[in-house]
């Protein structure tokens, strides 16, 4: 069996910049060890799988399945665009493990709309965690939790690029993933990065779905729906975000092809 395949880098215009996704359109549903061993081969942080007669897709990172992936959304509707199969101004829904999700052609961007998660602000800091990650409480301004991951504030920008977190110290405590912000001091809303070395991923380059957390508390804070957002990974990526109400939120970027092939699976 042969199987188009394509590298997508998305929340960017430039190549090797943004957020690295694998992608592999198929007429059915792949067998589920299948999707496995394609993203493990494909070796990026989630591979996207599309079956085009159910519109069902899924996200695979090497390791796990995951319930909501931004930047493989972000470029499977890229590819479909890019294919002819969709045109600007179309809305493409997708079947997904969070329900269905609608990604709408834009003259520039991509927008998708996402389900806004509830946060938890009033969790207990876990001190071995901020330890590993290289943060102390006293810069802390905000904790909480969000879908099994961690959410933390801090109060300086600068703190935030030169995190430089023990991974292998962080491994060994229990989690998902973690979630760094701060307010920007720049043109943009806030920055932030994301950190889920339990799944394979020590630090994802842009990550959608931390941006829809992100998105709830900072339309809170700084009292505005539409905010302009940067993840600050060593790749980098800049993500639009708008709090549409209290249960949804829309993420738009743009994308860039950066391979594309053929994949035999015997």
């Amino acid at each position: 069996m042969e199987l188009y395949v394509y590298q997508v880098d998305s929340f960017t215009s430039e190549v090797f910049k943004g957020n690295p996704a694998g992608v592999c359109i198929t007429d059915t549903v792949l067998e589920e060890s299948t999707m496995f061993a394609i993203a493990a081969e494909m070796a990026v942080s989630e591979t996207a799988f599309l079956a085009t007669d159910t519109m069902q897709l899924r996200w695979f990172t090497p390791e796990v399945e995951v319930r909501l992936c931004g930047h493989g959304t972000l470029a499977v509707a890229y590819v479909l665009q890019e294919q002819g199969l969709y045109q600007v101004g179309d809305c493409i829904e997708f079947n997904t493990l969070s329900g269905v999700l609608m990604a709408e052609l834009g003259t520039e961007d991509i927008h998708l709309s996402f389900p806004a998660p509830e946060l938890e602000m009033d969790v207990e800091i876990d001190q071995q965690l901020i330890e590993r990650l290289g943060i102390s409480t006293s810069q802390i301004v905000d904790y909480g939790s969000f879908d099994s991951k961690q959410l933390i504030v801090v109060n300086d920008e600068a703190l935030l690029h030169q995190l430089n977190p023990d991974f292998s110290g962080l491994v060994k405590l229990k989690g998902r993933g973690v979630v760094v912000t701060a307010k920007s001091i720049g043109d943009l809303d806030f920055v932030s990065r994301y950190f889920a070395p339990w799944v394979g991923v020590n630090e994802d380059p842009v990550t959608g779905s931390a941006h829809c957390a992100l998105s709830v508390y900072w339309s809170k804070v700084l009292n505005k729906t539409k905010l302009k957002a940067y993840q600050a990974s060593h790749r980098g990526g800049f993500v639009d975000v708008e709090q549409i109400d209290a249960k949804t939120v829309k993420l738009s970027g743009k994308a860039v092809t950066v391979l594309q092939g053929q994949m035999r699976v015997r």
